[in-house]
């Protein structure tokens, strides 16, 4: 395996970064997550518009997308595989112990996982714990995942696939590395940036190519929902069966089967739309 260390391939037994790295210290970090099919990449664009947002709201200087552009082919060349996971990480760089940031400059990490295509339908769980909506991260794209780690494994104690948060206002808000979709007398529904949620990549395409509403939820619409789906990079368009111990009708619904079939077919015709 090569990945993309500042500014070079490495073998990944010698892709190393400080352990003084404020991304390790502190969490002082943004990343993206991109589609891979042999050398191409979906809506990479989108990924690299959303990397800068989140660095943006971090206080990170600017990324160089060229270089991000460069690593991204350089680590796709080096490892051919079917389906990948591209993990772009870009942090605060070498700093002192604490919150303080260093002058060393930015850290830029590009790596690929092999992945699977995911089942057309999976199980979630809501959990206990909140977004907070009014956070100075809310909406950003951090490597603070330690809340998502949590969140996810209760879901897997569970027997699903990902955990539905609310936000501090009792709204749905989103998973742990997903959007979520509902289906409320025939039309489709998504919660609102507004309710904390990240901007997912996934999310806003299916927004614009299905035409749903951007609408507040209460956390009980999981009750009442004829149908629900979630949306990510790696899922895309995935049916959900079951939320906690609701079953419901035969997944994919005709909505959501729908919203599978323009996603597969306007992904497939443009891969960076």
């Amino acid at each position: 395996m090569q990945i993309w260390v500042n500014g070079a391939l490495r073998d990944a037994d010698a892709a190393q970064v400080s352990v003084l790295d404020h991304g390790l210290t502190v969490g002082d970090g943004v990343f993206e997550t991109v589609k891979a099919t042999g050398r191409s990449t979906f809506a990479l664009t989108r990924h690299l518009d959303r990397l800068t947002r989140s660095a943006r709201g971090l206080g990170l200087p600017d990324p160089d997308l060229d270089e991000v552009r460069r690593a991204c082919a350089a680590v796709l060349d080096a490892n051919p595989m079917a389906l990948g996971r591209l993990r772009i990480t870009y942090t605060g760089g070498l700093s002192p112990l604490g919150s303080d940031r260093g002058d060393a400059g930015p850290t830029l990490v590009v790596a690929l996982g092999e992945s699977r295509r995911r089942p057309d339908t999976t199980a979630v769980i809501t959990v206990p714990w909140t977004r907070n909506e009014h956070s100075a991260v809310a909406g950003l794209k951090t490597t603070s995942y330690a809340e998502n780690v949590v969140a996810l494994a209760k879901a897997h104690g569970a027997g699903a696939s990902e955990a539905l948060f609310a936000n501090t206002a009792g709204q749905l808000c989103e998973g742990t590395g997903s959007n979520v979709f509902v289906v409320l007398d025939g039309r489709l529904h998504t919660p609102p940036l507004a309710s904390g949620c990240l901007g997912g990549i996934t999310r806003a395409l299916t927004v614009e190519w299905t035409g749903a509403y951007e609408t507040e939820l209460s956390m009980d619409v999981l009750e009442s929902a004829e149908e629900i789906f979630l949306t990510s990079t790696l899922r895309d368009v995935q049916a959900v069966i079951r939320v906690d111990g609701r079953q419901l009708a035969a997944a994919p619904g005709p909505v959501t089967a729908k919203a599978m079939r323009i996603f597969d077919e306007r992904a497939g015709s443009d891969l960076d739309p």
